[in-house]
């Protein structure tokens, strides 16, 4: 991200004001040596048509647009970079604890809210509706606040209003006084549009606002005494729309809703209209009475607040992705720095043979260094291609627990409790274990491998609510475990399972490791939460849906199984649409002893395949293809030639991650010639009878 100085083309303008003055001598500094964070943050204000404001640093040094300057009035000279609380005395105190909130990560959002200031030297109550945001810099970390804010006084004060007239017709009804010249005279003095009719749709009383309003949408003048139907009776629509809404009212319903009567050639107004039952001192029914009130404003300043509240968290989410793809690159340029430098050295022709053997084993080492980063990138974002079985909770823990020594070291001791019952979920058995250990991992760095590592399983357990997510009834499988380090930080507990956040030192962790457990407990319908505090250690729990086991289906391996060697000249079909790709796998498969023919797309696949098969004992496609995709391909062979095995590639694929293989067998790019290879052997070889 680079610095720039705040842009805006209006000399008198919040971007001019901001650039100009000497800066040295506030906590700010110059401008030239702002961080970058802060050029963005007063970028984003200034091109921003809400009013907002942005509080700086531990200082909360103030900053702000155009749109906000009004707010200020006799303050506005001397407002720019001036602390929050030195600025607005008045108001803080009401402000403090959101402001104090945001300072520590949580977001904020307020409607209509009491403040009582002295914008022009005397005290008044007024009501906001605003929004409290944290400002993080590149390295997560919170160093200021925004604020979204519009004055909302008017609004309130008119629906003030309008209860009070509400309150006043019903102590009208209350004390039995529902004589008409009583019912005009508080209607006729009361500013929101009211109107009163009796069971049979005669106005009883009407006030000029509702009256006006009557007569602009409907084209009619009312009066007390004249009948809402008979005075609609030329237009149907509206009178059965009319008949309908008071009727509702009339027959003792009571209810709200928001109206559009505006034409379609200009601003249309929105009106919020209440219906009330107008009921006599024996509680009987005997009319009904309407408020309606001017809601647009009210909406466009709630359409513009939830807008720019869009813009500051677009602005966030854009600086996470810049994160992300930044600890990406820069993970996969250290990979890449291995390959490309000893495929370098490989080329010498004086190379000695241990020395060659040692580059091949790094580039083959930091491949699978790239594969393992890529698999989770894609746990976290729950798009991993799972392979989910029924399998015992407790004795997979207690066969990891075995596995932990290695991991933790001698001087972290591992503690399981176990119940004696048996505990069953549905999951990817590999990814369960590769979370568990990534969890182990973090848990011996918390301790500086020194203490104590508790796994605890428990059975029938409901799901709390984790993260602002509603919780579950279960049954969960809760998989705990428990260390005694350090603990997080309550500020960054909410960012731990962020891509490559991570508080140890650089070379230490890529930061993908509890991205990993978030993405595989997400993606098999569960949840991971988190309990630490500082001195006292962390828990991670995972929970996962129990399943009900039924009787296990027999395994059998027929003879078809049975895998030869090499590729024996069995025939492949090749379906790769990348053409390097494409040449690279069918040269593998030659030198690997197998007949091969390439097809760049599954529709040449099924050309070449024709009703028969009978060139071919084995297909091999990539999945993602323009067209006709892999598993389409391989669907369709499967309802054709369902004696023709299929093999299927992919490094990623939204299908697979949603609904699996669809029972095909399925190679994970990158992939080596022997995992390839193996991989064809161990598909049911097609009898040569079957495809002539």
């Amino acid at each position: 991200m680079t610095s720039s100085h705040p842009r805006g083309n209006d000399e008198f303008g919040m971007a001019a004001r901001i650039r100009d003055p000497d800066w040295s001598t506030t906590p700010l500094g110059p401008i030239d040596r702002w961080p970058s964070a802060l050029h963005v943050a007063v970028n984003l204000i200034v091109d921003s048509p809400e009013s907002i404001y942005l509080a700086w640093g531990p200082e909360l040094v103030f900053l702000f647009n155009d749109a906000y300057r009004p707010i200020l009035g006799p303050r506005l000279p001397h407002a720019l970079g001036k602390t929050l609380p030195e600025l607005w005395p008045d108001a803080w105190e009401a402000v403090r604890p959101w402001a104090e909130k945001a300072l520590t990560g949580e977001a904020s959002l307020h409607e209509d809210m009491p403040v009582t200031m002295a914008r022009y030297g005397e005290d008044e109550k007024t009501w906001w509706s605003f929004s409290y945001s944290p400002v993080r810099d590149q390295n997560g970390a919170v160093v200021g606040l925004f604020c979204i804010t519009n004055e909302t006084t008017e609004h309130v004060l008119r629906k003030a209003a309008l209860q009070d007239a509400n309150e006043r017709l019903h102590s009208l009804v209350q004390a039995r006084t529902a004589e008409r010249d009583i019912l005009a005279t508080i209607v006729e003095t009361t500013d929101v549009m009211i109107m009163v009719s009796d069971l049979d749709y005669n106005i009883l009383a009407i006030n000029q606002a509702n009256a006006d309003e009557f007569e602009r949408v409907y084209g009619v003048r009312p009066k007390v005494g004249d009948n809402m139907l008979d005075l609609l009776a030329d237009q149907p629509e509206h009178r059965e729309q009319v008949r309908m809404g008071w009727g509702r009212g009339l027959a003792g319903d009571e209810f709200t809703f928001v109206e559009d009567y505006g034409e379609a050639d200009r601003v249309r107004p929105y009106y919020e209209v209440k219906f009330r039952t107008l009921r006599n001192a024996k509680g009987e029914r005997i009319g009904a009475y309407q408020f309606v009130t001017d809601v647009t404003e009210r909406l466009r300043e709630q359409a513009k607040l939830a807008k720019a509240e869009e813009a500051v968290r677009q602005s966030q989410k854009m600086e996470a992705v810049g994160q992300l793809t930044g600890g990406v690159a820069h993970d996969f340029n250290n990979l890449l720095t291995i390959i490309r430098s000893s495929v370098d050295l490989l080329r010498r022709p004086d190379l000695v043979e241990d020395r060659r053997k040692r580059y091949i084993d790094a580039v083959s080492d930091t491949v699978d260094r790239a594969a393992k980063l890529t698999s989770q990138l894609l746990a976290f974002a729950r798009r991993q291609t799972l392979k989910p079985e029924v399998f015992d909770v407790g004795a997979r823990l207690r066969g990891v627990a075995d596995l932990l020594d290695t991991v933790t070291g001698a001087r972290i001791r591992v503690v399981t409790e176990l119940p004696d019952d048996a505990c069953f979920v549905r999951a990817d058995v590999s990814q369960f274990e590769t979370a568990l250990v990534n969890m182990a991992v973090n848990a011996r760095d918390a301790m500086e491998g020194d203490g104590v590592l508790t796994m605890r399983l428990r059975r029938g357990s409901t799901m709390p609510p984790i993260r602002g997510h509603a919780g579950a009834a279960g049954p969960f499988a809760a998989i705990s475990m428990t260390d005694t380090g350090a603990g997080i930080e309550e500020g960054q507990i909410a960012r731990i399972f962020e891509p490559f956040f991570t508080t140890k030192d650089v070379g230490k962790g890529t930061g993908l490791g509890l991205s990993q457990v978030f993405g595989f407990t997400k993606q098999s319908g569960g949840d991971v939460d988190v309990e630490s505090a500082l001195g006292r250690g962390t828990t991670f729990t995972l929970y996962l849906p129990e399943v009900e086991v039924g009787p296990a289906e027999p395994h059998v391996v027929g003879p078809a199984l049975v895998a030869s060697p090499g590729g024996a000249g069995r025939r492949v079909l090749v379906v790769e649409d990348n053409v390097e790709v494409g040449r690279f796998s069918t040269q593998v498969l030659q030198d690997l002893g197998y007949e091969t023919t390439w097809a760049a797309n599954a529709e040449e696949a099924l050309d070449r395949i024709g009703a028969r098969g009978a060139d071919f004992d084995v297909v091999f496609s990539d999945v993602v293809m323009p067209g006709m995709g892999g598993i389409e391909l391989a669907k369709e062979l499967r309802r054709r030639l369902p004696d023709l095995p299929v093999v299927l590639a992919s490094g990623y694929s939204h299908v697979l991650a949603e609904e699996g293989a669809h029972g095909f067998e399925l190679l994970h790019k990158p992939y080596s010639a022997e995992q390839l290879s193996s991989t064809l052997r161990r598909v049911p070889k097609r009898s040569r009878s079957s495809s002539e």
